[in-house]
């Protein structure tokens, strides 16, 4: 009767439950399969999204620990995050991190205990939470909700479970919004001035100021830029003329130790395209001219590399993020400088592809150029669409000013009619 209202199917030949049949299940302590769901992605992942699925599980495995742990949260962490959920770093951890990821395995639940919804949802919770116990950013939150999921599904391949039950919790997704903050977005001005006070900055500023123009006037992507090479512009040499890039890969930041090469960035194919898939983005004559004049100065380019660090070197991103801090200082006043106003070099982007659509160009066209759908270029950038509001008080303005309002559905008095002519004549007086 009980499996008949759990809806278990039964046997034919026996007429029992069919689980009474099943030989007994694989049994897996947390701690190994998530050391196996690691080892499975990590080929096919990139180096970013490594490092995300190590974050999620780190946070999700306290969840999971049967007894009071005799080490430091940070230490137990480290362990994790650094060593254990790290394929390729796992078997050269030092022997005091062996020791802690030794107790951990220990002393973690079986993988079949999550049958458990009570234990599931501490495991969602806890993978969705910060270190100091608040709610987790929505990004975050959903990011790790799908990684844990994933992670289920897996078990329900290995047979470790029978089903996946984070797909049987109810939970609410945070609220969040793909818009950009209008407020971040700088004009022409603020942006000139922007790319003037990076270029004072010695002596790293000369080199970085054509970075963060390709962000500013092509819209690309940071780890897009930093992977151009000569030979994917064409820049005409007369003065006045669009030019072209050709972009072919991205090199996201996500650290040495997620990286199959062992370098900082993780090369891959460009953001939401196939690989060896292509993209063309149109160069305005003033980004042609900064361009030019970089590749003639620049005598010091390894590999063919537009961009570099003093000496050749790659860019490094602190040295990114500190050029910016001083040119903001230097070119804002300090209302603007305490404002979300171009907070970020990505804000450089934002305010490109706002141009765009404000200059009137297509969606269709703008989203193809920036390397977005049509529905997440509209959904992100619907604030930042100034003029349009302007535009339609205006257009009520010039109605109410028009020589004769005639109100929908009522006749037309004398009085009235009158009245509305006698004041829009003094309105066109007082023009």
């Amino acid at each position: 009767m009980t499996a008949s209202r759990n809806g278990e199917a039964f046997s034919l030949l026996t007429g029992e439950p069919v689980s009474w049949n099943r030989t007994k299940r694989a049994t897996m302590s947390w701690y190994d399969f998530a050391c196996a769901y690691v080892d499975m992605k990590w080929k096919a992942a990139s180096a970013k999204h490594r490092a995300g699925i190590a974050y999620a599980l780190t946070l999700a495995t306290s969840a999971m620990l049967t007894d009071t742990c005799p080490y430091s949260d940070a230490e137990v962490r480290t362990a994790l995050r650094r060593w254990a959920y790290n394929t390729k770093a796992r078997a050269d951890c030092p022997e005091e991190t062996h020791q802690i990821l030794a107790w951990v395995a220990r002393h973690c639940e079986p993988v079949s205990a999550l049958s458990t919804p009570t234990l599931t949802r501490a495991l969602l919770t806890s993978a969705t939470s910060r270190l100091d116990g608040r709610p987790a950013a929505a990004s975050t939150s959903r990011n790790h909700r799908v990684i844990l999921s994933n992670t289920m599904a897996y078990a329900v391949e290995l047979k470790l479970l029978d089903a996946n039950p984070i797909r049987d919790l109810k939970w609410k997704a945070p609220r969040t919004s793909p818009e950009v903050d209008r407020r971040s977005v700088v004009n022409p001005t603020q942006a000139h001035a922007l790319l003037d006070a990076v270029r004072r900055q010695e002596p790293s500023g000369p080199l970085l100021m054509p970075f963060f123009a390709l962000l500013y006037f092509a819209g690309l992507r940071p780890e897009e830029a930093v992977t151009l090479h000569e030979s994917d512009l064409t820049l005409p040499a007369q003065e006045g003329t669009w030019g072209y890039i050709h972009l072919t890969r991205a090199a996201p930041l996500a650290g040495k130790e997620w990286t199959d090469s062992g370098k900082s960035r993780d090369s891959r194919g460009l953001k939401h395209r196939a690989e060896g898939e292509t993209r063309l983005v149109p160069c305005v004559p003033e980004l042609v001219e900064i361009l030019r004049a970089h590749l003639a100065s620049s005598s010091s380019r390894p590999d063919g590399r537009v961009l570099h660090g003093p000496g050749g070197r790659e860019l490094s991103p602190t040295t990114i993020r500190r050029v910016w801090d001083r040119a903001r200082r230097a070119a804002l006043s300090e209302a603007e400088y305490s404002s979300p106003l171009a907070k970020r070099p990505y804000d450089l982007r934002h305010a490109c592809l706002s141009t765009w659509l404000n200059a009137g160009v297509p969606a269709k066209q703008v989203a193809e150029w920036a390397g977005n759908s049509v529905k997440v270029l509209l959904s992100t950038y619907a604030k930042c669409l100034v003029g349009q509001d302007e535009i339609a008080m205006r257009r009520i303005a010039e109605a109410l000013q028009s020589e004769v309002v005639q109100p929908l559905g009522q006749a037309s008095y004398p009085g009235r009619a009158t009245g509305l002519e006698t004041r829009s004549a003094r309105l066109q007086k007082s023009r």
